[in-house]
């Protein structure tokens, strides 16, 4: 076996004794959905992801609800996966630990929400909560996954999720709410960072459809390439809204996926009488480039996670001048800057995510701390 191929076996075989399933899952995204029958549709939705180099990934989401009959009080939801393979604990308020700054805002009023923690079967969550007289937390290794619980007197196991409720009153016609939350991306082997996003639920309403639907994903103030599969959206182009950005198709084994890279900017799409039949997850680019022959430093560049693939990891890639100055430079190619020295110049021209900003005046100003210790050779 070469030895790369050997590093990448090892490197492998060492992560995966420890995550099962070779990530850990943190949180989901999801679609704000009504716990009971309502003849209320969803009108209109703006959907803004933005992704950060501190780990999360902020939503913020505007809908316009049309409710055709006399005003009406609607029990709505929400719902996030318990992370997995973190092996957090329950929170004493039922708060999903990973996700943060949770508001949601009907007519310009601000909803308070209850929290509870509810029962996931094969995909489908009962919002009605979980007697914890009953289901306990466990601490037998064959149980112990965080989004479990555990019924000693019958022997069995559920997965469960949390829930946050909220009374909205719906006048009639048109409704406006704003929902907003942070929440803590997932990772794991191949991919630096993962956003997983629930589309379907959207589904519920009663015109089981978003008549007008807008997706967002901002890099605000960073660069960021990831990718997505292309299914949910073959409807309509991606454009790019704000900012500097490429987009691009690309096949991942079978499936075809849209890959960008962003810098500072907004990627859009847009369509009507948008019928979301599956889920969303965006994946930090290393997921279409880890473990590829063609593997190179810099093939995927995170400001948060500095990607080096794993066989270069060793000793030898430290004592490697050439390697180091690679490294020295991808913070700086990150942002555009246009390499005077030719060797530095082809060697990023070849990265499809690169792109070149004359206007771009060198400065670290801006450098993650992680950045500034690549820089000064602290490999």
């Amino acid at each position: 076996m070469k030895r790369k191929n050997w590093m990448i076996a090892l490197f492998c075989a060492l992560f995966m004794s420890v995550w099962a399933n070779d990530g850990v899952y943190l949180v989901n995204g999801n679609h704000l959905v009504p716990l009971n029958e309502t003849d209320i549709s969803i009108e209109k939705e703006v959907l803004t992801i933005s992704i950060g180099d501190d780990g999360f990934a902020t939503v913020d989401v505007r809908y316009v609800f049309f409710n055709k009959a006399n005003d009406k009080m609607v029990m709505m939801g929400f719902e996030a996966d318990a992370p997995y393979n973190d092996m957090a604990t329950i929170t004493k308020d039922f708060h999903h630990p990973y996700i943060n700054n949770f508001t949601v805002v009907m007519n310009g009023q601000t909803l308070p929400f209850d929290n509870a923690l509810v029962a996931v079967d094969q995909g489908d969550t009962d919002f009605k909560p979980l007697d914890l007289n009953r289901w306990k937390e466990t601490k037998d290794e064959d149980f112990a996954q965080s989004d479990r619980l555990y019924d000693a007197e019958q022997d069995s196991i559920i997965t469960f999720a949390y829930a946050y409720y909220f009374k909205a009153n719906f006048k009639k016609g048109r409704n406006e709410v704003h929902h907003t939350y942070r929440y803590r991306m997932s990772y794991g082997v191949g991919r630096t960072f993962e956003v997983p996003y629930w589309l379907r639920p959207a589904m519920r309403w009663a015109n089981h459809q978003i008549d007008d639907f807008t997706f967002r994903i901002k890099a605000e103030n960073t660069s960021k390439h990831f990718c997505f599969a292309d299914s949910l959206f073959a409807a309509a182009p991606f454009t790019i809204a704000e900012g500097q950005g490429k987009i691009r198709t690309t096949q991942h084994y079978d499936t075809k996926m849209v890959e960008v890279s962003l810098r500072n900017g907004t990627l859009e799409w847009h369509a009507t009488r948008f019928k979301p039949v599956d889920n969303l997850t965006i994946y930090s680019a290393d997921f279409l480039y880890a473990f590829s022959e063609q593997e190179k430093i810099g093939s995927f560049y995170d400001r948060n996670e500095h990607y080096v693939p794993f066989w270069k990891m060793g000793l030898d890639f430290k004592m490697n001048k050439k390697a180091r100055r690679i490294m020295r430079n991808l913070p700086y190619a990150s942002r555009g800057y246009v390499f005077t020295k030719k060797s530095m110049r082809d060697y990023f021209n070849q990265f499809w995510w690169y792109m070149p900003d004359p206007s771009w005046k060198p400065s670290t100003i801006d450098f993650t701390p992680q950045e500034k210790k690549w820089i000064n050779g602290n490999i």
